[in-house]
């Protein structure tokens, strides 16, 4: 029976599982990963929602409200830590250390069909996955409207974001969390007070710079039209990484496969695999891969005034950023 309605899409994606049937094996891999989407399956029920399918090392379920939903991936964050943390006695399974997740709300008509999904919803739900950092929620709009208020300052907004394959812009909230093990930064709850906040990031590369504002993020760094400072490298994914105020601090996350790397001004070269990082004063930001390398693609940054933005007129005609002095 095929029938519209009014749902929540949940999609769940585990990273770091491609890695384990290199390091443990098809059989150990295999089993670690199967536990892994099981136990991840269990808050979705726990919550009346309905696993539409496995997708592998991931996930894609409904729920009725918004609340349910939400509710799930809060516990399927806290789930998959403690498997994490597990994987750090005698006797388990190495691989459950490196694992994260990244989970897409949304919410909207779908089409119920056969025992799948389709429509907007589910297409948004999956392409927020695109934005996900490491042990990150994200929900449209649609979905933090919908729940209580209480629960809607668990968010923060990310502003309007333009998802693969859409035309139209999406807003998008990121929900708080408490940090995990090897995370760089707190996601902090609630709306974060930027009024007269003097410092802005400055970011250069090639011939083009431009300085983002805290009002400003998120903007994201990457090769595709889209990206609010674009690089044009092979290397750079279309939507690479994410610019974000957090707290007083400009912050980046990690959205990329190459990963993304920080070199700071003392040498010290930090590396990102879906994870974030705080910048503070100056460096270079590696693209796909180190800024140790000759041929990197390497954004500089630098934390100045905001009176260090250039004019309009001074901007470069073309990208719209201004030319390195």
């Amino acid at each position: 029976m095929t029938q519209i309605v009014d749902r929540t899409v949940l999609f769940a994606d585990l990273r770091g599982s491609t890695s384990l049937f290199e390091t443990l094996g098809n059989a150990e891999a295999t089993s670690v990963v199967t536990h892994c989407i099981n136990a991840l399956s269990q808050p979705v029920q726990a919550q009346g929602g309905h696993v539409v399918k496995t997708l592998g090392d991931g996930l894609m379920a409904v729920f009725v409200e918004s609340t349910a939903g939400v509710q799930a991936a809060i516990a399927m964050h806290e789930v998959l830590d403690a498997m994490v943390q597990k994987g750090h006695q005698r006797g388990a399974s190495s691989g459950l250390r490196g694992l994260r997740l990244q989970v897409g709300i949304a919410r909207g008509e779908v089409v119920e069909m056969a025992g799948d999904c389709f429509g907007d919803a589910v297409n948004v739900a999956a392409r927020l996955l695109d934005h996900a950092g490491d042990n990150e929620t994200l929900a449209t709009a649609e979905v933090v409207c919908g729940l209580a208020v209480d629960k809607q300052a668990r968010f923060r907004s990310l502003d309007r974001l333009t998802l693969r394959g859409r035309a139209e812009p999406v807003q998008v909230h990121v929900l708080g969390r408490r940090r995990a093990r090897g995370d760089a930064a707190i996601t902090q709850f609630g709306d974060v007070a930027i009024a007269g906040d003097p410092q802005g990031l400055r970011l250069a590369w090639d011939k083009h710079s431009r300085v983002f504002k805290a009002r400003e993020l998120p903007a994201v760094l990457g090769r595709g039209p889209q990206a609010a400072f674009r690089v044009d490298d092979s290397r750079v994914s279309r939507s690479h990484a994410r610019l974000d105020w957090y707290g007083g601090s400009f912050q980046l996350t990690d959205l990329s496969f190459n990963g993304s790397y920080v070199r700071f001004a003392d040498g010290e070269i930090v590396s990102l695999r879906r994870g974030s990082c705080l910048l503070h004063g100056g460096g270079t930001i590696g693209l796909g891969s180190s800024p140790a390398d000759a041929d990197a693609a390497c954004v500089r940054f630098e934390v100045v005034p905001v009176d260090a933005e250039p004019a309009s007129h001074e901007r470069d005609t073309v990208s719209g950023q201004r030319p390195i002095d």
